[in-house]
């Protein structure tokens, strides 16, 4: 795949879109795999927002604590520009990203940038992408983001085009869920995507946070990481009533489900035989993503 080396990207870009950015050069297939997989650092004050966003409110509470984080750590995930004009940029994806960059007293945002009337080449391009063995799952996680945000595909559709179960989707979009400093961790290769699996059946930031803390100092494999998390989910009173009211047997399957599930799944027993599992969740992307999983 062409690549364009980080430190000429943003002249590399300009010279590949010319002055006439609504028409794709002649060799439109090689720029479009070259820019989806590139990034450049666009200056702010040539970004303007997407007329036809749909979301118009914006917490601004939210904003300062995604502005706080971008100053300790960056931008992990870079925004994703259509070329409107001559050094004009228009924002495809990312729009939180940019307010709260503003916030931040950024002058410049890394981005990808896409050029006019190219979906169908971009697609083609970023599932080139995914199938490359040397990405990280956080590349891999962002590429899956990309393609949901800008062709506006289910989890399902998704699955169908990169020969995936939707299952393994869902599982790889849920690390850009993890605070930050995991996120980066996981690019950089200090966690595995097992560790950060193992991270997500937490169910505080805080204590996902010492926990990877404790990984990295003490270098945890992923067996020890997820026994870890078993023990922080299991609280001593809650522990005893199990073992109080659980056999071995209703014990092993509760720790499994709570392993696959990502989630504190609870079983319940009323009398021999009969009871209920309980299986929590915080929110409809919870929700769904309980359900999904339940399906495979």
């Amino acid at each position: 795949m062409a690549k364009v080396k980080k430190k000429e990207l943003g002249l590399g870009i300009r010279a590949l879109l010319g002055n006439n950015t609504q028409e794709a050069p002649q060799n439109n297939q090689n720029v479009v795999k070259a820019l989806s997989s590139s990034t450049a650092m666009i200056p702010i004050s040539q970004i303007s927002a997407n007329p036809r966003q749909p979301r118009t409110d914006f917490d601004m509470e939210a904003l300062k604590e995604l502005a706080s984080s971008i100053i300790a750590h960056g931008i992990i995930q870079p925004l994703t520009l259509r070329s409107t004009g001559q050094d004009t940029f228009e924002i495809i994806s990312g729009e939180r990203r940019f307010r709260a960059s503003q916030i931040a007293g950024l002058d410049e945002v890394p981005a990808y940038v896409r050029i006019a009337n190219d979906q169908e080449l971009l697609e083609m391009a970023l599932i080139e992408n995914i199938q490359r063995e040397d990405l990280n799952p956080l590349e891999v996680a962002i590429t899956y983001s990309r393609l949901l945000s800008e062709f506006e595909l289910t989890h399902e559709q998704m699955a169908e085009r990169v020969g995936k179960k939707r299952s393994t989707i869902t599982n790889t979009l849920r690390l850009l869920e993890l605070p930050p400093s995991i996120q980066s961790g996981l690019r950089t290769g200090h966690i595995t995507a097992g560790h950060a699996k193992a991270l997500q059946g937490l169910e505080t930031v805080d204590h996902q946070l010492a926990l990877y803390n404790k990984i990295v100092k003490e270098n945890l494999s992923v067996r020890e990481t997820e026994k870890h998390v078993q023990l922080k989910n299991i609280t001593p009173s809650a522990n005893a009533a199990a073992k109080k009211e659980l056999s071995i047997e209703y014990r092993d399957v509760q720790r499994n489900l709570r392993k696959q599930l990502g989630a504190k799944i609870d079983i319940k027993l009323k009398g021999r035989h009969k009871g209920q599992i309980i299986i929590p969740f915080s929110d409809v992307d919870e929700f769904n993503r309980l359900l999904e999983l339940i399906e495979e």
